[in-house]
């Protein structure tokens, strides 16, 4: 971090087009649902000083670190250790009905990437995948005790990985032996798994997609996703909006669809808003994001 107690190493994905988006410039109340390392929500309070955000995240060690960060803009910022489908409550909780804007940045942060719970098939951890280390279920639980064909499916559903089957067939095989207790234990198996014609010499990891779906299940991604967004749009004010950027297709399409099927609502971003060479160049995590955008529609 510089001495102003910023990020350098991540910088928010899509940053100013999500200012631009959620119209922070004029002031008003906003939700964060994705704090992570907070650098949307202080872009955010710095856009308009009469801001404010009530910020929400599953991880508190990310919490921990981002009220470290915001701590100079005070009472302005306001953060809750929940999952985001949670907006009903937490915003109850505040007092408040109806906010200007809702910010959803989806996906692994860089944080728990470069942690040590297991999200990474780049070292050796633990297999543990837990945005929240509250709730009990780890992917070591996952991989050691699911049957075969549960596991064959939530890696094909979740990780999209056509060679789901010979995986989980792998992994009951080498479970008999010993118990799957780290990354790099799980990896290998996945290596083995796929054929190495298609992997060998490539950037992306054979096991990434496997990781993936495994994740997303631990965590309900896709669950919280289908709850929270239509929440979100429930309590905003007319001509407040929803901005969210998603990673991957299985986010992207759920949110394409509640954007498009809510009649209240008016589509700001006819195609999705991709970053600029630019922007990938300096955070290569920015490449596969994909932002979309609705207003309220003005009651009559």
């Amino acid at each position: 971090m510089d001495n102003k107690g910023r990020d350098i190493f991540h910088p928010p994905v899509l940053l100013k087009e999500s200012i631009d988006f959620l119209k922070a410039s004029e002031s008003g109340i906003f939700i964060d649902a994705t704090l992570g390392g907070g650098g949307h929500t202080e872009a955010i309070l710095e856009a308009n000083s009469e801001n404010r955000v009530i910020a929400i995240d599953r991880d508190e060690e990310a919490i921990d670190r981002a009220i470290k960060r915001l701590e100079r803009f005070g009472d302005r910022f306001s953060v809750y250790h929940a999952n985001f489908a949670q907006i009903g409550v937490v915003l109850d909780e505040e007092g408040i009905d109806f906010v200007d804007g809702i910010l959803f940045d989806l996906g692994v942060s860089h944080f728990q990437l470069r942690g040590d719970r297991g999200f990474s098939f780049r070292k050796d951890d633990a297999l543990d995948m837990r945005m929240d280390r509250s709730q009990k279920l780890t992917a070591a639980d996952v991989v050691n005790t699911l049957p075969e064909r549960d596991l064959a499916n939530i890696i094909y559903r979740y990780g999209e990985e056509r060679f789901s089957r010979k995986i989980a067939r792998e992994i009951i095989k080498a479970r008999k032996e010993k118990p799957i207790k780290t990354t790099f234990e799980l990896a290998k198996i996945v290596e083995f798994s796929i054929p190495k014609k298609l992997w060998a010499g490539k950037k992306k990891h054979p096991a990434t997609k496997t990781f993936q779906g495994i994740r997303i299940y631990v965590n309900k991604e896709l669950e919280s996703v289908e709850n929270a967004v239509p929440e979100a749009i429930d309590r905003l004010k007319p001509g407040g909006r929803v901005v969210v950027i998603a990673f991957h297709s299985l986010e992207d399409r759920i949110v394409k669809n509640i954007l498009k099927e809510r009649e209240d609502l008016e589509i700001i971003t006819k195609k999705p808003v991709m970053p600029s060479e630019e922007e990938v160049k300096i955070n290569p995590a920015a490449r596969s994001a994909k932002l979309r955008a609705g207003e309220k529609k003005l009651l009559l």
